[in-house]
């Protein structure tokens, strides 16, 4: 685990007595980046931290387009939302991530709690469920969670990001909450239309029993499945070696695992597993392999079992998965230089974990459970990149209606009506000048895509209507002050 550096240090503010954390307070430790009068000292550097982006206005609509995708899903599959703190006692990530645990931020003893940054939404909601004394729940979070990853920005790996997690905890019938996880990725990743995809699932009691017949002890099945999970990313040459020479296998053991671990396919490859002689003498590997059956049988009455694929070098590394893990991969096409689709990332991932809340409760009580995180930071990088691809102008707001003036003097009258339309409910500006030229207002209606322009001047005020004009045919209509609000209603329908 990294631990974040003493809090006062040149360059670094304190959160202490004199700064309240408040917007717009102060807060003072002694030299910094700043000099005098909060003026930049020569030699800052203006950047964000590594594995951190800003995100301006158009990246901003893009990403509430997307999240609103997700959120609408998970509403459609009756999940309720919920939040929970940025900070976690250290003592409740501890334990849980496998060998990604060196991946956590630590944060310095705060006045007798030792803290650090969440590093997913899974585990806070466990604690969640055991504080709460919860054992019934289907609910979502999105929120942002903090890695200290290599970042690849490029593809949408960073330290700080967003998760959007979906969850059914509970004691239920096997395999049909998982089978519903699956059909939401399935729904989502279709809805975002990013192309081709795949859902990869295996159960980790397929693996345990994997590594059990090809005789790797126990002790070794955590590190042995974090080295069979880079088999998306390495050859099996290469992982091969890593067993052997980091993990300390035998080559035979790796040889005999190689043989399962390289196998895919759907509910025919269920089937023969089932009949193999060694695994189906294993307890672990034999239920796992009932209820991969069971749920392909599922997601053939959801009538998605044709984009899912049981890889059985799904391994994923989080220790607390204990049945059936699933990964979602988009796939880049087929060309003359590629003799089948290849995957171009992961997009979403999650499985079964049904001991983890057994682990915050004082007497132990499990609460089973089962959860997707869409990956929503690789999601958006991809959309990113078609809209600049694209070349579509993307609005920044959603403002209707500018009220504008065509002479001097007439603040009052701009003033008047756009509170009206406020109050009306409609999302109006103007420009934040007492007397700005006509052309100058209506050149601001065509750079920011506003549709229509609501302009007032003498005769106007006099008549007791307001011209409309339509911004794209520049068409322009006299209209009733009394009607203008149901006008512009009427002309903004969908």
């Amino acid at each position: 685990m990294l631990r974040l550096g003493p809090l006062v240090a040149a360059g670094r503010l304190l959160a202490g007595p004199r700064c309240s954390g408040t917007r717009g307070s102060v807060c003072r430790a002694g030299p910094g980046p700043l000099g005098e009068r909060g003026l930049p000292s020569q030699g800052l550097v203006l950047k964000t931290p590594k594995g951190t982006r800003d995100h301006p206005p158009a990246h901003m609509v893009l990403r509430d387009r997307l999240l609103a995708a997700v959120v609408t899903c998970f509403k459609r599959h009756g999940a309720a939302a919920i939040d929970t703190p940025v900070l976690e006692l250290r003592e409740t990530l501890v334990g849980k991530y496998g060998e990604e645990a060196k991946l956590i931020y630590e944060l310095q003893d705060q006045g007798g709690e030792l803290l650090a940054l969440r590093y997913d939404l899974t585990v806070p909601f466990a604690r969640y469920l055991a504080m709460n004394k919860i054992t019934n729940m289907k609910r979502y979070h999105i929120a942002k969670v903090y890695r200290r990853d290599n970042p690849a920005t490029t593809r949408g790996r960073y330290r700080e990001f967003y998760q959007c997690d979906f969850d059914i905890a509970g004691q239920f019938d096997p395999m049909i909450p998982d089978a519903e996880c699956l059909k939401i990725v399935h729904e989502i990743l279709s809805d975002l239309q990013l192309g081709d995809f795949l859902i990869k699932v295996n159960d980790r009691r397929i693996l345990n029993g994997v590594v059990a017949v090809c005789g790797i002890p126990e002790s070794k099945f955590i590190s042995t499945c974090s080295t069979i999970d880079k088999l998306d990313k390495m050859p099996w040459k290469e992982v091969r070696s890593e067993m052997v020479g980091e993990k300390g296998l035998s080559p035979e053991a790796a040889d005999r695992i190689g043989e399962y671990v390289q196998l895919n396919g759907g509910l025919d490859l269920v089937e023969r597993l089932l009949q193999d002689p060694k695994l189906s003498q294993n307890k672990l590997a034999k239920e796992g392999l009932g209820d991969m059956k069971l749920l392909f049988e599922y997601l053939t009455l959801f009538g998605i079992a044709r984009k899912i694929s049981f890889d059985l070098s799904l391994a994923r590394g989080l220790d607390y998965y204990t049945g059936v893990i699933f990964e979602a991969v988009l796939l880049q096409q087929e060309n003359d230089h590629m003799e089948e689709p290849v995957s171009v990332g992961s997009v979403a991932g999650g499985g079964r974990y049904d001991e983890l809340v057994g682990m915050f409760d004082p007497k132990g009580r499990k609460v089973p459970c089962v959860g997707v995180s869409i990956g929503i930071e690789r999601i958006f990088s991809i959309l990113e990149q078609k809209v600049k691809a694209s070349g579509e102008k993307i609005r920044t707001t959603e403002t209707q209606v500018l009220v504008a003036t065509p002479h001097k003097h007439l603040l009052a009258a701009r003033l008047k009506l756009i509170s009206e339309l406020w109050d009306a409910g409609i999302k109006a500006e103007m420009l934040y000048r007492k007397d700005p030229k006509l052309l100058k207002q209506l050149q601001y209606c065509e750079d920011t895509g506003i549709p229509l322009a609501a302009i007032v001047g003498e005769q106007e005020l006099t008549d007791g209507v307001v011209k409309l004009r339509d911004v794209a045919t520049r068409e322009e209509v006299d209209i009733p002050r009394e009607k203008l609000v149901d006008e512009i209603r009427r002309r903004l329908e969908p």
